[in-house]
């Protein structure tokens, strides 16, 4: 599907778009554009992907309409990642998260209509189902603008993609507790029952693809993915350090902050099918051409919710998840 392809990465300096591109590469793209705003980022990546020829550097803001219709000149392929991430940062300056996460992703549709891209991919977050948080909220926005343009009068297909955390990205929990125990010996946990959904970074770029291949537009997909205990999250670590007598020290929901993640509303459960053992899929409330009958021999999901609350590995199985991730 992406053999000979150009593909635009938008957003792809972060741990997301590393790993994306590193699995596109083994496609044999005709080029890949990286589309951020992070110049000392971008020097970074070059140097580590060792000067691929196939790799082109912009530097350019999704806030920018005509940068973005510059860079998608002949484009197949759009992954959209390029977003403002850190709930506080949301909370504190909702207006920067506006015009990045929700105006950003209509000048990124406006873009590919005009430059007639083949498919756009979005990747959101489970903070966009039932949202707490301006965070949440603008990638839900952000979710309903990708879903309308496949109502618009274009060939280009738009899809949403819908995970949890992934392990070990820029700013990760995981990352933050390491450098907790050895800096300080102290581990400072919001809430002593939050529970979070995680997968490795390799997992989601190939549940990314999987639904990038099967999605004909218009669709939400889910990816099921396993949830734990941040509590029993930190024991493994501290565990895994060998430094003794760390105290865990709670500190109190930050603003806009969730005990459990959603991935299904009650709400949206309703329009969601059981795709099959790695995704549900929600089908869109408004009329796309096509798609409830694609999906028409698919049994409606018996959930009356997804949430991080239910079916919690265990320490040994987090060890197990942290291992493969080689954070321990």
């Amino acid at each position: 599907m992406f053999n000979n392809q150009t593909i635009l990465v938008t957003g792809g300096t972060g741990s997301w778009g590393y790993e994306l591109v590193r699995q596109l590469l083994t496609y044999n793209p005709k080029e890949i554009r990286i589309f951020s705003r992070n110049e000392s980022n971008q020097f970074t990546m070059k140097q580590e992907f060792d000067n691929n020829p196939k790799l082109h550097f912009i530097i350019g803001d999704i806030k920018e309409k005509d940068a973005l219709i510059e860079a998608c000149q002949e484009v197949d392929y759009i992954f959209h990642l390029a977003a403002l991430k850190h709930v506080p940062v949301c909370e504190y300056q909702p207006i920067e998260a506006l015009k990045t996460n929700v105006i950003g992703t209509q000048n990124v549709i406006d873009a590919a209509i005009h430059c007639k891209v083949d498919r756009v991919v979005y990747i959101s977050t489970d903070k966009a189902s039932n949202p707490s948080n301006f965070y949440g909220l603008s990638k839900a926005m952000g979710e309903r603008l990708i879903i309308h343009a496949n109502t618009l009068n274009t060939k280009t297909k738009f899809v949403c993609i819908r995970g949890g955390n992934v392990l070990g990205t820029n700013g990760s929990v995981i990352h933050v507790f390491k450098k907790q125990i050895r800096e300080k010996g102290k581990i400072g946990i919001t809430d002593l029952e939050m529970t979070r959904f995680f997968l490795t970074i390799e997992d989601a770029i190939k549940l990314v693809f999987k639904a990038t291949f099967e999605s004909i537009g218009g669709e939400i997909f889910v990816m099921k993915m396993p949830a734990l205990k941040i509590i029993d999250l930190a024991h493994v670590l501290i565990e895994a350090s060998n430094t003794e007598n760390v105290e865990i020290e709670t500190l109190g929901i930050r603003p806009g902050e969730k005990i459990h993640e959603l991935l299904l509303s009650g709400y949206e459960s309703k329009t969601t099918i059981a795709y099959d053992d790695e995704y549900f899929v929600i089908l869109p409330t408004i009329h796309i051409e096509g798609l409830k009958e694609h999906y028409s021999n698919y049994k409606p999901v018996s959930l009356e919710n997804y949430n991080s609350s239910k079916e919690l590995l265990n320490r040994a199985e987090i060890n197990e998840l942290l291992m493969k991730g080689g954070f321990i």
